[in-house]
């Protein structure tokens, strides 16, 4: 925004130049441009960065507007400026210029002044391409001249392309000047100065070119520089130094040296100037190329030699050593005097007059290759010499600098031409030090070099300079100037008076001549030529016209381009030739006729290439003619252009005639003695593999256009036109000769079109005709698209401004007749193509881009929209009948139909769009009326109508017409320019149904679905015109059938195509109400429908799409967003059971069960992916019935699919885990192949069936979590609102990630605090409340759980698998509260959910259907919780009986542990002390029958622990024995205190008098039985008690109260535990209550506090739910029936009712005695458990502090509070409230915990 501040300040400035503003403003609008698209604002149109009114120029050029605005944002360049005329590639390059600055020179050990140059130089070509940038320093390493103090830059300029792409290299040579030999003082005095070479350094620019191409700045390099370690080969060390040739130079002992700072800039020099006016403040030095750059500009003056002093040859002169040669140079006059500042080092440092080059150490062929740029002005240059003298520099004490030779060259020849450009031997002449040159002519009568020699053979030997035969000095030049030529045969052209003789051969070697030296002479040239015309026309006039033809030729070259100026000049202004006319007509004419004879073509062409100024001179010369004859021979004149055009037309019809031998002529070939040029020719043909047009012809064509100028000066426009029109008649009708051909016929045309000659109505009205006629017989073949469509935009940009004149209508008419259809085929067949190109990604043809579509619209478009109402009917008038009528109106509604489908402009367009879609519906209205008078009542064509209502439709639907998305300007802005169109179109469309009559049948249901689409819009007139069309549906249906089933069905099909796919207003809550307005309180439809006689199915029918509308709106609202798996799955389930349950729509149905199911496998939910692919599979039989194609499902039988489907879903449960569900499928395949005999496939199925058999008892399989979720508030989706479900969690996810997970998917939603349920404003407020907390699964059977021998693998999946009960408690207190002991009033609130579908199921949750809630009293929990101890204790040792579980006992030994110390220390005993009290057996006589279970299961408990020690003592390992001794012990305390509370508790019990037999007998000493039976469970239980708390399940929740950071499962709520809890209801605080909601915790920590026993589940092998069954799968489900064993152990518990003698022995043996828990002779270490050492106890704590998330145990003897670890292999360990440790720990298991040894409160289990 600053940057565009900036800018509109230079605007209004007022101190820019012009291209300077217009360079500002392409910038602004560029930044404004890309500003609108990035902030997704329209585009703007603009012409010359000015707004243009859409209104006042044609669609064509509008289009191309909004193209150029859009490239110019990508490309941020500005546009082309149009077409190139006349084929040439005028556009000039853009040179680079590399700026180079010298910071420093660090190597400061030279101690001495120096010389720096910086050249570029190419690598492959061996040899510097620029001047040298010289920079002098002082001995300190600054700057010589102290005003170039941070002035030492340079511009390397004019570097075109192509020398970017050369290897060049930055080369600096440093030279110093001093002593001869720097370390050596003795070498030379220190008065006398030397320049020697000292060092190199290189930088290739290929390695910072594209460093600073991106740069905008300049950016620093740091240059090694290298010393030459033999100074024979300092000519060559940066070659050495880039190849690095390492031997050959030394490298700097630090990398430190040249420090620059490189830029690159671009454009031509003034606009560099203006660009960076603080380089050219610095005094930057200008550093040219050598020789010419790519462009030479007409005023560009230049006269520079560079001369390269290479090397020599000298004797030794009879020293012992070899010289040390300096040469010294200077430039001399004619006159003998020396040039002042005629000779340049080096850019940057002024000239100088004497030249001294640089000394070489000792050597006699001493190679400099030092480049000295000789600036020598003009006038001076012929006459002037070059003199080079040698002197041995001494290195003695005197320093002498003896003279010795000389060698000299003369700069010009004495033909005229300078020193030609190679190299030059020079002669050497002896001298010594007394010699003078002050008479030079003594010498410059001596030849310099060989050549010269041989030209004066005959020189005397008495000359003062004798020439020294072995010594030679070579220098090479090269001349860079704009005034001189080497040319000898320029030179013979431009003196051509001088020989006469030779003109004919002058003539002839012009073509030789070099095209920079043409153009240098040029006006010279062009005289000289007209005025060897002028003396002998029909001798010289061909090859005067040959030699014309090829300067003109050669101003074609980009190169030489801007030289056009030059001759265009020179014809105004110099051009003298007044009798040329004549000859040069004569000569072409006599070249066209001729082209037909002969085989080479080469010069024909070029004459045809030059027909543009070879016209300017014919119509010029005849300008002046006319002047100087008042205009005689006009008509003669005129009869000559006649006969010319009739060779022209000649050519062109050449090609229509032989077009075969013309197109495959091959291009010209040079004859002998001629040199022919194609430069210029800048024809490129689209098709590389298309022959090559006639090259004559194309040539001609070309050209062609470019003389319509010249000829309006001669000629009136009609005439002109005629001229043309006849040439454009000659060329060939056909478009098969050729597609080169047809592309420069095609140009031609289009430059016509273009041409200033167009542009008058008088000429259009004879052009447009045969234009026309080509572009049809092209649009036809669909042959050059593109530059058809240019030439129609250019006649349609004409048309449009000269829209005023009365002949446009005319040629409007003419346009209609020749174009409209042909048009509507065209742009049909590109859109075509365009779409079946997308659909296969295949290679996009050229002309099927979007441009060329674009065009073509345009175009369309332009042309519609400059019909009137007279050219629309004389349109329809001309229909020779229906049929032809029809097919254009289907032509026209079809164009106009793919223009809104396939965007062809893009979305911010959005000028474009409107003035489409105002042409559409201005045409619409045109042609409605034809449809209606044409085809209706008996003439009724569907086809027509059906696509003019689909346009109709999809015109209202139109994004860029939806007024209410925009912002209300721009709003009111369209709305004043157009109106609002969707309204225009929708009463066209009522109209238009009206005139239907009975015919609107046809149109049921089809156009139901689209005509709601059109009532979706939120336009309430729109809607007010649509309403009664819908209601005449329903009318007409109900008329003909006696329902509307097909208007309901498609209504439905469209409301559901609406929404899923996002077709429909953007936003859906507020089409929701759109539709309810619609169908409910909106006054029209449903007061139509009331009083209809079909009232109640109408509004039935309005009821049921509300219905289908609500869930479609939730179902698009979780699609359209980034909404999570659970959300959609959720939706897609509700929307699902709605298609079946409510309107039975199988077809969708089956859709959207797909649709789930892939929502499932991408959430990896694979086992309710197979029971969402269930239903589908449900819906098929076993049949053979053919079944059509259906989504990707083949055509196939029903039987095959079904198959199909259930192989998917085996897959899918086999990944899902859930293997006993896929076994019945496996069963139900095998019974299908068994009974089709493929035994194939029974034997894969059958094995399959057995691995998933392996799979369930090998396999790993966890157990989910399940927790019942709340929605609650009217902001939830309508399937969630205000409903509960119970999901099922995923692998390893716990309460608090699922909490989360939840959080995550509803941010906006409040977590409720309790589990209350909610009251009425929470259920009906603004917001979203969030209630969750984890539930126990229910089983339905429990069957199977409680067989024994069932593996724990196999009743784990039936715990939580067919589950549709789920459960959760509450505890409280009801009553007074007893301090001592709680758990007389501590009641249980148990509340079980019951789900519509049981879960797993086609969504991991499902709603609750139900909820049931009963209260549990104290004593019933007792019960319940004695139980299920029971339960588990008899399954634990039953599974070590039977050697299910192996090696390690630690597990029985904690269970062991965990129930027998928290009998005796507390426990059970809560229970005694509230149950078993007389004070509660009296107060609640009805609890009789559950204490009598109560005292009953505590019996039962005490025989199932004797006998788990029975099996521990068999077990148990010797270090353990001291722990298995404690347990004796207190088991035996436990027995004594159970039978004191029982005989307690059966004197207050009626009709229980009787001790219980396990109390009775005499103590016996504490022993184990040595020997025992196996037991069973079943053996082990005394009898089968059904409480009312069986049916009851476990209990998983989780505490909010614990402050874990782990979550960990505790063991079953049972546990009777001491040292715990204080308080009963700790048990309970773990569990949600009122004030402790389960969101409140951070983390997580459930446990399953309630174990209860499970009360259904499914027995035998696993099985479907029942509705996968049937009878036969049931006969193979059953088990057979077995009698389970009789106990070992207890083959009969009783005989008489009393205990066996061996059953007594036994209980005395392993029981003993009763004995009372606060026995005063029990000691404090028979109550308690051996100590442990300190080191066992830390190797215990250290374990524990990885487990801190288990209950605390506060023992006195510990440290601190501890706690109690789970078994690690069990998923649900018995929970132990005191220390037991971690199986693996072995060696702490050797030694027996401490116990606390105080009395502890005793906590209920």
């Amino acid at each position: 925004m600053n940057e565009l501040i900036d800018l509109r300040r230079q605007l209004l400035s007022g101190h820019l130049t012009q291209d300077q503003v217009r360079e500002v403003k392409r910038h602004i609008t560029v930044r404004l441009d890309w500003g609108n698209e990035h902030l997704g604002l329209d585009l703007v149109p603009r012409k010359e960065f000015e707004m243009v009114d859409a209104d006042q120029i044609s669609v064509s050029d509008l289009y191309k507007m909004h193209l150029s605005s859009r490239h110019s944002v990508q490309q941020s360049t500005s546009q082309d400026g149009g077409r190139q005329r006349h084929g040439d590639s005028c556009r000039m390059p853009v040179p680079h210029h590399l700026f180079v600055n010298l910071k420093s020179f660090t190597y400061n050990t030279i101690g001495e002044d120096t010389d720096i140059f910086f050249s570029l130089y190419d690598l492959r070509e061996g040899k510097q391409i620029s001047e040298k940038f010289m920079v002098r320093l002082n001995k300190n390493g600054g700057p010589k001249n102290p005003e170039k103090v941070d002035r030492l830059c340079a511009l390397f300029t004019d570097l075109s392309n192509k020398d970017m792409k050369r290897d060049l290299y930055i080369v600096s040579q440093v030279i110093r000047t001093g002593r001869m030999l720097l370390n050596d003082s003795k070498k030379g005095p220190p008065h006398v100065q030397y320049r020697r070479p000292y060092g190199c350094a290189v930088l290739a620019m290929s390695d910072v070119l594209q460093t600073i191409s991106e740069l905008k700045e300049e950016k620093d390099f740091v240059l090694k520089v290298y010393t030459c370690n033999n100074e024979n080969e300092w000519y060559q060390i940066h070659e050495n130094i880039i190849r690095k040739s390492s031997t050959k130079y030394t490298a700097p002992s630090t990398n430190y040296g040249l420090i620059i700072s490189l830029q690159l800039l671009r454009g031509d020099m003034e606009q560099v100037r203006r660009e960076n006016p603080m380089i050219f403040n610095r005094g930057v030095a200008i550093t040219r190329k050598l020789g010419f750059p790519d462009v030479i500009m007409p005023g560009d003056m230049r006269n520079d030699l560079y001369l390269t002093l290479e090397r020599g040859d000298f004797e030794r002169g009879g020293k012992s050593v070899q010289k040390n040669i300096e040469v010294t140079m200077y430039v001399l006059y004619a006159d003998g005097e020396i040039l002042k500042e005629c000779i340049s080092l080096g850019s940057g440092e002024h000239n100088i007059s004497e030249y001294r080059s640089f000394v070489l150490y000792h050597n006699n062929s001493p190679r400099w290759s030092e480049v000295i740029k000789l600036p020598i002005p003009i006038e001076r240059f012929r006459g002037s010499h070059l003199r080079f003298e040698f002197r041995h520099c001494s290195t003695k004490d005197k320093g002498e600098k003896k003279l010795f030779g000389f060698a000299f060259t003369p700069l010009m020849r004495e033909d005229g031409t300078t020193l030609s450009d190679e190299s030059h031997e020079l002669y050497v002449y002896k001298c010594d030090e007394n010699t003078t040159f002050s008479n030079h002519a003594l010498y410059l009568g001596l030849p310099c070099c060989k050549d010269d020699f041989n030209g004066c053979p005959n020189i005397p030997s008495s000359l003062i300079f004798q020439r020294s035969t072995k010594e030679t000095l070579w220098i090479s030049t090269q001349l860079s100037s704009t005034k001189l030529t080497q040319n000898v045969d320029l030179l013979a052209l431009l003196k051509w008076k001088a020989n006469p003789d030779r003109v004919m051969d002058i003539l002839g070697r012009l073509r030789h001549v070099c095209g920079e030296e043409i153009v240098k002479f040029l006006q010279d040239i062009l005289d000289t030529l007209f005025s060897i015309l002028d003396d002998n026309t029909d001798k010289y006039g061909p090859l005067v016209f040959q030699s014309l033809v090829f300067i003109i030729n050669l101003l074609r070259d980009s190169k030489f381009y801007h030289f056009r100026p030059v001759m265009d000049t020179y014809i105004q202004k110099h051009f003298a030739g007044a009798l040329a006319y004549k000859e040069l007509i004569r000569c072409l004419k006599w070249y066209m006729d001729r082209s037909a004879e002969v085989v080479r073509q080469d010069h024909i062409q070029e004459a045809m290439r030059a027909l543009e100024y070879l016209f300017k001179f014919i119509v010029q010369s005849r300008i002046l003619y006319s002047r100087a004859t008042c205009g005689m021979e006009e008509d003669q004149f005129r009869a000559s252009i006649q006969e010319l055009f009739q060779s022209i037309r000649f050519v062109l019809s050449l090609d229509s005639r032989s077009s075969e031998t013309l197109i495959f002529t091959q291009g010209p070939q040079p004859t002998t003695g001629q040199a022919t040029t194609n430069q210029g020719n800048c024809l490129q043909p689209l098709s590389c593999n298309a022959p090559r047009p006639s090259p004559l012809s194309a040539a001609l064509l070309n050209s062609f256009p470019a003389i319509f100028d010249e000829l309006l000066q001669m000629f009136t426009v009609q005439e002109v036109a005629e001229f043309v029109r006849g040439t454009l008649g000659s060329m060939p009708s056909t478009v098969h000769i050729g597609q080169s051909m047809d592309v420069v016929k095609l140009q031609s045309i289009a430059w016509t079109v273009d041409s200033r000659l167009f542009s008058f109505p008088e000429s259009r009205r004879i052009l447009l005709p045969v234009v026309l006629h080509h572009i049809h017989l092209h649009l036809r073949q669909q042959k050059e698209l593109l530059i058809c469509s240019g030439i129609l935009s250019s006649i349609f940009s004409i048309i449009k401004s000269s829209s005023l004149e009365s002949s446009v209508q005319e040629e409007v008419e003419m346009m209609v007749e020749s174009l409209l259809d042909v048009l509507l085929q065209t742009l049909l067949a590109i859109m075509s193509k365009s779409q079946s190109q997308e659909a296969v990604r295949g290679q996009r043809c050229p002309q099927c881009t979007a441009e060329i579509t674009g065009e073509y619209v345009s175009c369309l478009l332009s042309l519609l929209r400059q019909m009137s109402d007279i050219h629309f009917q004389h349109l329809l008038d001309n229909f020779q009948s229906k049929e032809e009528l029809k097919e254009f109106l289907l032509k026209i509604f079809c164009v106009f139909r793919n223009l809104m489908k396939l965007s062809i402009f893009p979305r911010d367009w959005n000028v474009m769009r409107l003035l489409t879609s105002n042409i559409i519906v201005s045409t619409t209205q045109y042609l409605s009326p034809a449809l209606h008078k044409s085809f209706t009542d008996a003439d009724f064509d569907f086809k027509v109508w059906n696509s003019y209502f689909s346009l109709a439709v999809l015109f209202i639907n139109q994004p860029s017409l939806q007024l209410e998305t925009l912002t209300p300007a721009k709003r009111k802005k369209v709305f004043d320019k157009y109106g609002d169109m969707r309204v225009m179109m929708a009463y066209e469309l009522f109209s238009m149904w009206q005139n239907l009559g009975e015919n609107k049948i046809h149109f049921i249901p089809g156009m139901i679905g689209p005509f709601l689409g059109v009532t979706l819009v939120p336009q309430n007139e729109v809607r007010n015109i649509m309403i009664p069309i819908f209601h005449d549906m329903m009318d007409w249906e109900q008329r003909k059938n006696g329902n509307f089933k097909q208007v309901e069905a498609e209504l439905i099909d469209k409301l559901d195509s609406l929404v899923s796919e996002g077709k429909g207003d953007e936003n859906y809550r507020e089409l929701f109400s759109l539709l309810t307005q619609l169908f409910g309180p909106y006054p029209s439809l449903l007061e139509k429908i009331e009083q209809e006689t079909w009232r109640e199915t109408g509004v039935s029918f309005v009821t049921s799409v509300t219905r289908l509308m609500e869930r479609l709106l939730d179902y698009r609202d979780c699609m359209k967003g980034d909404e999570t798996e659970n959300k959609k799955i959720g939706c897609t389930v509700n929307l699902l059971n709605f298609y079946k349950s409510e309107i039975n729509k199988e077809e969708m149905y089956i859709r959207y069960i797909h649709k789930l199911c892939d929502m499932h496998l991408q959430a990896e939910n694979y086992t309710e992916a197979a029971f969402t692919l269930l239903l589908y599979w449900e819906l098929l039989h076993w049949e053979e019935r053919p079944l059509r194609e259906f989504l990707h499902y083949p055509a196939q039988s029903e039987w095959h699919r079904k198959e199909g489907l259930c192989r998917k879903v085996i897959h899918y449960f086999n990944k899902g885990k859930c293997w006993e569900y896929g076994i019945p499928l496996c069963r139900e395949l095998a019974f299908q192949y068994e009974s089709l005999y493929d035994y194939q496939s029974l034997s894969w199925i059958r094995k399959m069936e057995a691995a998933y058999y392996d799979n369930i008892m090998e396999q790993q399989r966890l157990e989910p979590e399940f927790f019942r979720v709340g929605f609650y508030g009217r902001k939830f989706p309508f399937f969630l609102r205000n409903k509960e479900f119970v999901c099922r969690g995923h692998d390893y996810e716990r309460l608090e990630a699922f909490q989360q997970r939840m959080l995550g998917e509803f941010p906006q939603a409040i977590a409720m605090q309790h589990p209350n349920q909610p009251d009425e404003g929470i259920l009906q407020g603004d917001a979203q409340y969030l209630q969750i907390y984890a539930v126990t699964p229910v089983p339905e059977n429990i069957d199977v759980l409680q067989m024994d021998r069932v593996p724990d693998r196999i009743k784990s999946f039936y715990r939580v698998n067919n589950v549709r009960r789920f459960r959760y408690d509450r505890p409280f207190h009801k009553g007074p509260k007893d301090k001592d002991n709680e758990f007389k009033s501590l009641w249980i609130e148990r509340t079980t959910l019951i789900l519509t579908h049981p879960l797993p199921g086609i969504s991991r949750w499902f709603e609750v259907d139900k909820r049931e809630l009963i209260e549990v009293s104290p004593l019933e929990n007792a019960i319940y919780v004695v139980e299920n101890k029971n339960q588990e204790l008899r399954t634990l040792i039953s599974q070590y009986q039977h050697k299910q579980l192996h090696g390690n006992i630690n597990l029985l030994s904690m269970c062991l542990n965990g129930v027998i110390d928290a009998a005796v220390n507390g426990g059970i005993a809560r229970y005694q002390e509230a149950f078993f009290d007389k004070e509660y057996i009296s107060s609640h006589p009805e609890d009789t029958e559950k204490i009598t279970q109560l005292k009953d299961l505590m019996q039962e408990q005490v025989h199932i622990l004797g006998m788990g020690l029975a099996v521990h003592e068999k077990l148990v390992h010797p270090e353990m024995r001291p722990l298995h001794k404690k347990l004796i012990d207190q088991f035996q305390m436990m027995r004594s205190s159970l039978c004191h509370c029982f005989y307690v508790a059966l004197q207050g019990l009626p009709g229980l008098d009787k001790l219980s037999p396990a109390c009775s007998g005499s103590s016996t000493p504490r022993g184990i039985l040595t020997t025992h039976s196996p037991m069973s469970p079943e053996s082990i239980k005394l009898m089968h008690r059904h409480s009312p708390l069986n049916v009851l399940g476990s209990v998983r929740h989780s505490s909010s109260s614990l402050s874990s950071h782990t979550s960990s499962e505790t063991g079953n709520l049972l546990i009777l535990t001491d040292s715990m809890m204080e308080h009963p209801e700790d048990l309970y605080r773990m569990q949600p209550s009122p004030s402790s909601s389960s969101l409140s915790s951070t983390h997580s920590a459930p446990s399953q506090m309630i174990n209860s026993g499970h009360s259904s589940i499914r027995v035998g092998s696993p099985s479907l739910p029942d509705r996968y069954r049937h009878n036969r799968e049931i006969l193979m489900l059953l088990p057979p029936h077995r009698d389970r064993p009789s106990s070992a152990m207890y083959p009969n518990m009783t005989e008489n009712g009393q205990p066996t003698n061996h059953q007594r022995a036994l209980y005395h043996q392993v029981i003993g005695p009763c004995k009372p828990c606060s026995d005063p002779n029990l000691s404090v270490a028979d109550k308690g458990m051996t100590g442990v050492d300190s080191s066992q106890q830390l190797e215990f704590g250290q374990w524990h502090q990885g487990h801190s998330a288990f209950p605390l145990c506060p023992c006195r003897e510990c440290d601190g509070p501890t706690r109690s670890p789970p078994h690690p292999s069990s998923r649900r360990p018995c929970t132990l409230y005191l220390l037991h440790p971690p199986v693996h720990n072995r060696a702490w298991m050797a030694v027996t915990p401490p116990c606390p040894a105080a009395p502890a409160v005793v906590s209920p289990p």
